[in-house]
């Protein structure tokens, strides 16, 4: 009798889990950003097997590309630290010496009981120089191909050291815990194809303005959609917003604030590439790609859409008042006329946030009109501006987070 219960109570266990795989590979075929859901198949596979730690590189040609990690507290136990850790520019080449290229290349996965007992008989091996520098002690490893329906290798996730509920010491991983993970990468290597086009897609609209646009690079983007999520999760912490709804803004942020000036595709080459400064009259045709830009996701028809009106529109107004273009009755009305400056709380929080990273990025960056400023007068200028041209609350979050954006402006660099 006992034994019939533990079969049925095992049985439970097994069909919640499997139902628990189907959900969660279902819900990441909503996540629309890439690191959104890189974040999220970090999170659930060491969910499934209890690891401490993972990490995702994608494929790039011949060569893996660190793209995400997700450590315990016990591995690098200051936030900032696995924040920066994440803008690591680090590459491997596709060949038999390192665990996760062996994988790639096979297309196998693999498992490790302990990663210092690797014997000599096979042509890969591990290399301990994170374990030295974050005084660790990886054990046992499990290292799959994220491979998409029709056979395409798109990338590697490695977890590391499985821990026992119990004791929470390493332990082996399981032959469940390969089933379940190679189960749930083929949905997860799908999905970041799916994810992995839009991006593409948005850098590919974001091109055209470079053309124009010597200062709209594809550094310069992805850096302030990287400083806008950051200070955003900042934010979101220091006013309890749950983890669904930081979640879900965080997927659409990042690709909306790529977008933030979309709308300068339709100024003058003149004005966009005159490396004085601007006059009057070309000061107020410039500020008119925030309408223009705007004008382009009129059918909203996804919440997607929405963000990104929102910033486009309104990431140049300011906090006292004095930003542009202000209130507009109809954005789609020639010629545009900029109504009274939105003020405070009136301006979308995301368009404050993204204003903020936008003005970062341009004063440590160079111009073709100006040399980077040095950090310490960047911040020093940023914070003078508090509760003038920046929201208080949005500025001290930025400044809570301001070792990682050093991180971010390094990884995305000219």
């Amino acid at each position: 009798m006992e034994k019939r219960q533990f079969c049925s109570s095992s049985a439970l266990d097994e069909t919640a889990r499997i139902q628990r795989l189907l959900d969660v590979s279902s819900a990441l075929d909503q996540v629309t950003d890439l690191d959104s859901l890189l974040d999220r198949i970090l999170t659930e596979a060491r969910s499934f097997t209890h690891a401490d730690s993972g990490t995702i590189y994608l494929r790039d040609g011949e060569k893996l590309r660190f793209a995400y990690n997700a450590a315990s507290a016990s591995l690098i136990s200051d936030d900032s630290e696995r924040k920066r850790f994440n803008y690591l520019n680090h590459i491997i080449p596709i060949d038999e010496h390192s665990i996760a290229g062996y994988v790639a290349q096979t297309g196998k996965p693999l498992i490790i009981d302990d990663a210092y007992e690797i014997g000599e008989n096979v042509p890969y091996s591990f290399n301990p120089r994170f374990d030295q520098e974050a005084n660790y002690r990886t054990v046992s490893m499990l290292t799959i191909p994220l491979k998409s329906a029709q056979g395409k290798n798109v990338g590697v996730l490695q977890l590391v050291n499985a821990l026992d509920r119990e004791s929470a010491e390493p332990i082996r991983f399981t032959e469940d815990d390969i089933l379940y993970v190679l189960l749930f990468g083929k949905d997860a290597a799908a999905a970041v194809e799916k994810a992995s086009l839009t991006r593409r897609i948005i850098l590919r609209m974001i091109s055209m303005s470079e053309l124009r646009d010597p200062k709209e690079t594809g550094a310069h983007v992805h850096r302030v959609a990287a400083y806008s999520v950051e200070i955003y999760q900042r934010w979101a912490t220091l006013h309890s917003v749950n983890t669904d709804e930081l979640r879900r803004n965080c997927d659409l942020l990042r690709l909306a604030a790529m977008m933030h000036d979309v709308g300068k595709i339709a100024i003058p080459d003149v004005i966009l590439r005159k490396p004085s400064p601007l006059t009057k009259s070309e000061r107020e045709i410039m500020m008119t790609h925030t309408v223009v830009g705007a004008r382009l996701f009129r059918d909203i028809d996804s919440p997607l859409d929405e963000l990104a009106r929102q910033i486009v529109l309104n990431h140049h107004e300011r906090w006292d008042g004095t930003g542009y273009p202000g209130t507009i009755g109809d954005i789609d009305l020639d010629p545009i006329v900029m109504g009274p400056g939105k003020r405070g709380q009136e301006i979308p929080l995301f368009a404050r946030i993204v204003g903020l990273a936008d003005v970062y990025d341009a004063l440590v960056s160079r111009r073709t009109y100006k040399e980077p400023w040095k950090e310490k007068t960047v911040l020093e200028t940023i914070e003078s501006e508090s509760g003038k041209q920046f929201d208080p609350e949005v500025l001290t979050a930025f400044f809570d987070v301001h070792p990682v954006l050093l991180a971010i402006k390094m990884k995305y660099a000219e």
